[in-house]
């Protein structure tokens, strides 16, 4: 029996295919000087960390390039002065918002997807994902405001005698932590529960079926069915989330801290801020930019490692 041989297709000269496809190039060139211009030009500024940095009237890029170069010595500066308080604050506030702001989400996306009441279950979602489009400008003054010495918050415990005497929240180090644990996690919850409630909403209605005709009550269903479908998903969300560990977040920080509780509210954004902007020490923020950047990158590649072994669903 003869055998019949694959001719091996003869390929285009790359000159050739360019040719043949430059419309689309040409379609792409918006979006590529887009990307060049506002996300690549400015990482130029990079080199600062580098340099003892100092403005004048000769223009950005000349300032830059003619800036003494230094090395690492705003780093070692770093590293010798505030940077364990400053990573103490970064991580335990990071580290209690993901404690929280993680699985909240999934276990509100479980109660509204095992809602049977439609009217309910809107209204829930709507109030849920409502003060993710709130300003932290207003979401700072309703937490300032509740947790004041004359708040809600201190009335309520007042009233049921937990409490002796008014808690200043906001002068207690420590309170500081938990309270943007919380905030972060109410104003990102009900947004991100939508992640979720999507990917439910993609399961094969036939697997609860045919769950529910072994006997397998609402519980068993969620944790046979629901949660391994989605659990794609939650790795992807994860990596995220501990990519963005140390951006704890900025404004809430900016807005509900205070002088009295610096030490504990001060974190790497708002470190940067204050010296690299506020104290005009342009060198050393953009150092202490640079350290939290190339930190989130190493942990962001690592989760996504041990996610790609763990259950083969890795972001990239």
């Amino acid at each position: 029996m003869s055998k019949t041989v694959a001719v091996p297709k003869h390929k285009k000269p790359l000159k050739d295919r360019l040719w043949d496809q430059r419309f689309l190039f040409l379609l792409m060139l918006p979006g590529v000087l887009w990307v060049l211009i506002i996300c690549y030009a400015p990482m130029t500024g990079l080199y600062m960390a580098f340099t003892n940095y100092r403005p004048s009237q000769n223009g950005y890029f000349y300032d830059l390039f003619n800036a003494k170069f230094v090395g690492f010595q705003w780093f070692q500066y770093f590293f010798k002065n505030d940077f364990g308080m400053i990573l103490r604050n970064t991580l335990a506030t990071s580290l209690l918002t993901l404690l929280f702001s993680f699985p909240a989400p999934i276990i509100l996306a479980l109660m509204l997807n095992e809602l049977k009441n439609v009217r309910i279950k809107k209204f829930i979602q709507t109030a849920s994902y409502l003060p993710y489009f709130i300003s932290w400008v207003i979401a700072s003054n309703i937490f300032l405001t509740f947790l004041s010495g004359n708040g809600l918050i201190n009335d309520i415990l007042m009233g049921l005698g937990l409490i002796d005497q008014r808690i200043l929240f906001f002068q207690h180090g420590p309170y500081f932590w938990w309270i943007i644990a919380v905030a972060n996690t109410w104003k990102g919850m009900g947004y991100n529960a939508i992640i979720y409630l999507s990917a439910i909403s993609g399961i094969d209605q036939q697997l609860y079926e045919a769950a529910e005709i072994d006997g397998a009550n609402r519980v068993k269903r969620i944790w046979h069915i629901t949660l391994p479908t989605i659990r794609p998903t939650i790795s992807i969300l994860l990596i995220l989330a501990i990519g963005g560990i140390l951006s704890t977040g900025f404004e809430q920080q900016l807005l509900m801290g205070n002088n009295a509780i610096l030490d504990y509210s001060d974190v790497l954004d708002t470190y940067a801020y204050r010296y690299g902007l506020a104290k005009g020490m342009y060198s050393y923020g953009t150092a202490v930019g640079l350290f939290k950047s190339i930190v989130s990158f190493i942990l962001v590649m690592s989760a996504n490692k041990i996610t790609a072994k763990l259950n083969d669903s890795a972001l990239f």
